[in-house]
């Protein structure tokens, strides 16, 4: 086999496409470097936010079902309160945790582009 023939050509001159894939391998450079100097947290952070988030969506349900027992308990009616502010909780929890990854995306994303 003729190694030559594997190796690709050095280009010369002004190649649009060789600046863009340089600034391209800068910008990655310093997103490594800021990375190194912040720490990435590890696995327990990793836990954390993940805890976080799922903290967040628990919360409201739960609230929700104590408050719905306690309206079953005072005023009985056909409605079940526990079963309906359950969803309602629910639902608010994971609005919560829809807004919390949304805000911490952007902030990635505003990083990424610094």
């Amino acid at each position: 086999m003729n190694r030559q023939k594997d190796r690709l050509p050095a280009r010369k001159g002004n190649d649009p496409g060789a600046e863009e894939f340089l600034e391209n391998i800068r910008a990655k450079e310093s997103r490594k470097q800021r990375a190194r100097r912040q720490g990435s947290g590890g696995v327990w952070f990793g836990l954390g936010n993940f805890g976080v988030v799922g903290m967040s969506v628990a919360i409201p349900t739960v609230l929700g079902v104590f408050l719905g027992l306690w309206i079953d308990g005072r005023w009985p009616s056909r409605t079940s309160w526990t079963l309906t502010l359950l969803f309602v909780g629910l639902v608010l929890g994971l609005v919560n945790a829809w807004i919390w990854v949304d805000r911490e995306r952007g902030r990635i994303e505003k990083e990424r582009e610094e």
